[in-house]
């Protein structure tokens, strides 16, 4: 999510007081980094839709009346209008927008239910367990300080870097799996897209063929003599064979139809059945011949296409 900022950075006193990362605090305690306006005296505000949709919360009118105090919340117009400041730009921020300060925050964290949120529980409660038996909490300083002029630097609390390094890699894994679920998909929409390419150009070229003249029927009235130098010609019998087994069907196919077992052909040419059968075969798939069904002896019965 993005900061909004519309002041100049508060004076280091306040930074001071923010002994965490205002922001590392934030995401430890919802998972996210959600939107949030700063005010000139260092308060932090966070839009109450981005804290219920990251904690869980469905109903975000109920959940304020529940469970933040009325003090902790405020509308985007009221909070700016008390420092003078104008409604940041873009549509997501509306003037009726409901706001939850810090303190809100953490009530609403402190009665969230998620798993996510017990690490962050946990360690409010060992502050206020602190407290009580010390009468003050305080974090140690860093151990590398920054420049004098940029404050003071603290070591931030075990429990809240546990709890961001188990949301960061949670987040990675996400990540991790968004990214191969995405590359699966788009391996996916390009195999698709190819079997709908080669069946668009299977498709192109039926229709192309369907749209040729048919050359392969003779002129009514020729001769056998005739429609074996037509075949001939369009060098549909590529070999001695299959002009031999042409030669036989061909008066026959030029009467009308030609009615002929293999045993009867191979008879007829010397040939071996199986041969004439492959020749056949070849006649039928060059368009010279179709087959219209079988007589009432079994035998094929072919004419011209």
């Amino acid at each position: 999510m993005y900061e909004q900022n519309n002041t100049q950075p508060p004076d280091r006193s306040a930074a001071q007081q923010d002994a965490i990362e205002i922001s590392d605090f934030v995401y430890a305690a919802t998972g996210a980094r959600v939107r949030r306006l700063t005010m000139p005296d260092g308060t932090h505000w966070f839009p109450a839709v981005d804290v219920c949709k990251n904690l869980g919360y469905t109903h975000v009118g109920s959940t304020l009346r529940n469970i933040a105090d009325a003090a902790n919340v405020d509308s985007v117009e009221s909070v700016l209008l008390k420092h003078t400041l104008s409604i940041p730009a873009g549509r997501e921020w509306r003037r009726d927008m409901k706001l939850v300060n810090l303190q809100g925050l953490i009530l609403m964290v402190n009665s969230c239910t998620k798993p996510e949120a017990q690490p962050f529980k946990t360690w409010v409660a060992g502050v206020i367990a602190t407290l009580q038996r010390d009468g003050s909490y305080s974090l140690e300083p860093a151990p590398v300080q920054p420049a004098p002029a940029v404050g003071t630097a603290y070591v931030m609390p075990e429990q809240v870097v546990e709890a961001i390094v188990r949301l960061e890699e949670r987040n990675l894994y996400a990540d991790e799996m968004l990214a191969a679920v995405a590359g699966e998909r788009n391996d996916l929409l390009r195999q698709i897209t190819d079997s709908q390419n080669r069946m668009a150009d299977a498709l192109t070229d039926i229709a192309e063929a369907l749209r040729r003249p048919s050359h392969s029927a003779p002129a009514p009235g020729l001769t056998a003599q005739q429609l074996l130098d037509t075949w001939k010609k369009r060098h549909l019998l590529v070999t001695d064979d299959v002009h031999t087994v042409a030669a036989v069907l061909a008066p026959a196919l030029a009467r009308g139809e030609a009615r002929y077992h293999v045993e009867e052909i191979a008879a007829r040419t010397g040939m071996s059945q199986d041969r004439v059968h492959d020749c056949l075969r070849m006649l039928l798939k060059r368009g010279c011949m179709r087959q219209t069904g079988c007589s009432a002896d079994g035998a094929p019965v072919y004419v011209l296409p």
